[in-house]
């Protein structure tokens, strides 16, 4: 089985993803920290987000196992990554990796921006997971705070609503909602509450009830 999730930043789909793959027992990928990691490598590097050749070169040596989400969760590394995916030849290049690491059994869970679109369009099941971005914007500063740094909850929506607005204009790939994904909107709903409605979704999709 193949579960594909996609929503904007902050959105709570990397959370899911986690749980509904140890709930199913599938593996799990937040495609995200792909993005993010060849970021940070093009960082330490002092190459630009934007240089397309070095990201290339950095998607060709990635090993999900070491990724550092810590480290990877940073401000920086996360407005580096929005610039990073936006880059054709290094979607081109990581699509292979996506579908590879989906198709392995016993199955996976994805989740990113365009998994249900063009990673995985024929997914199992697909979710697409959002909440209004002032939510978000809460969200992400409590991640910041958790890690120990202070960071201006406005400051933080600014980011999210730029973030939204490349995201869904971009030339490869732009976030939307596949046509047959289920909409979860998490605005009003804790996290144990948002898994069983995801769950709901799967269980639904399995059993072929369809949309209620």
């Amino acid at each position: 089985m193949i579960i594909a999730i996609d929503g904007p930043a902050a959105s709570g789909k990397g959370t899911l993803g986690k749980r509904i793959a140890a709930h199913y027992g599938l593996r799990h990928l937040d495609t995200g920290l792909i993005y993010r990691t060849v970021a940070k490598v093009l960082l330490d590097a002092g190459h630009s987000p934007g240089d397309a050749a070095a990201a290339v070169a950095a998607a060709k040596s990635l090993d999900p196992s070491r990724f550092d989400e810590v480290a990877l969760k940073s401000h920086a590394v996360g407005e580096a990554a929005s610039v990073v995916s936006a880059i054709p030849e290094l979607r081109a290049a990581l699509v292979a990796f996506q579908r590879d690491f989906a198709i392995k059994p016993p199955g996976a869970v994805l989740d990113g921006r365009d998994i249900g679109t063009v990673i995985c369009p024929d997914a199992d099941v697909k979710i697409f997971v959002t909440a209004a971005p002032d939510v978000r914007a809460r969200r992400r500063a409590a991640e910041y705070r958790a890690q120990g740094k202070q960071i201006d909850e406005a400051t933080v929506l600014a980011d999210i609503l730029k973030r939204d607005e490349r995201d869904q204009n971009r030339f490869a790939a732009p976030l939307k909602q596949a046509q047959d994904a289920y909409l979860l909107d998490t605005t009003h709903l804790d996290i144990d509450a948002a898994i069983w409605a995801a769950i709901d979704i799967v269980e639904a999709t399995r059993a072929g009830r369809g949309r209620d």
